[in-house]
């Protein structure tokens, strides 16, 4: 039986139907964002001004669940939907780059008051002003992809 959406020899689910899963679920994830109010501007000045918890214990949240996942997955040896085995890449201790990148992030972050995830959220709960930043974000990766092969790695 073909579903809708589905790809016409296999019947499995085609691009669209992907897609549509996608565009679901990033949309769910940008509700949670912005009624938890950690796309809030407020928030977020808060936080680099340590004058409230709640993005720490946010991200500290998010820590914490990572870390249990990823111990999950190795632990159980778990793979991808697709069956693949997921592996962990583990990075070089270049830690000078690590700190130059976090520190420019953290700058764009407490100037504009909006990491890379949450812009579209922010946007599309009627904050168009946003854009400029969603603008300014494109061309930075530009710039960093124009000039990738320049840069030690």
């Amino acid at each position: 039986m073909r579903h809708a959406g589905s790809d016409t020899n296999t019947g499995t689910p085609g691009p669209a139907a992907f897609a549509a899963r996608y565009v679901g679920v990033g949309a769910y994830f940008g509700f949670v964002l912005v009624n938890s109010e950690v796309v809030s501007w407020y928030r977020i000045q808060e936080m680099f001004r340590f004058h409230s918890f709640h993005m720490y214990g946010v991200i500290g949240s998010a820590v914490l669940v990572g870390m249990i996942t990823v111990w999950l997955v190795r632990r159980y040896e778990l793979r991808s939907i697709g069956g693949e085995p997921i592996a962990f890449k583990v990075f070089d201790p270049g830690w000078p780059r690590y700190l130059l990148g976090g520190s420019l992030f953290g700058v764009g972050w407490a100037l504009t008051g909006a990491c890379p995830g949450p812009i579209a959220a922010l946007i599309g709960a009627g904050l168009t002003g946003f854009t400029i930043v969603l603008a300014a974000a494109v061309l930075g990766t530009w710039t960093y992809a124009q000039v990738r092969h320049k840069l030690p790695h």
